[in-house]
């Protein structure tokens, strides 16, 4: 079973900066097109971010400007680079594809902005 892998989280202080990554565990499970969803708690989960396999990204306008997605396909890894945070992108982000109509799900990694 291929499982997508979050990292990066944590606590950061508001107009601070994290960069998370996600990386699948089978290396032969090419990451292609990758988004990065978000949920805080008693909330509906939210897409954030998109990036093609050609490498054409797209964002939510709640974090147009603010965040940057990428990705290293030697290294078969997906980033969000997060800048400028703001207690309101407090939640647990999820990286997310679908390969063969089947959803792929990190378990997400949880970003705390708070002073």
């Amino acid at each position: 079973q291929v499982q997508l892998m979050e990292s990066g989280g944590g606590l950061v202080q508001p107009g601070g900066s994290l960069r998370l990554s996600c990386t699948p565990s089978t290396s032969t499970f090419s990451i292609l097109n990758m988004a990065w969803f978000r949920q805080a708690p008693g909330q509906q989960r939210q897409w954030v971010a998109a990036i093609s396999s050609g490498g054409v990204t797209n964002y939510d306008d709640s974090v147009k400007c603010r965040f940057d997605i990428s990705k290293d396909d030697a290294k078969n890894t997906v980033y969000l680079q997060m800048n400028n945070l703001k207690p309101e992108d407090t939640a647990v982000y999820y990286c997310k594809t679908i390969r063969r109509g089947v959803d792929y799900w990190g378990e997400g990694t949880l970003v705390t902005v708070s002073s």
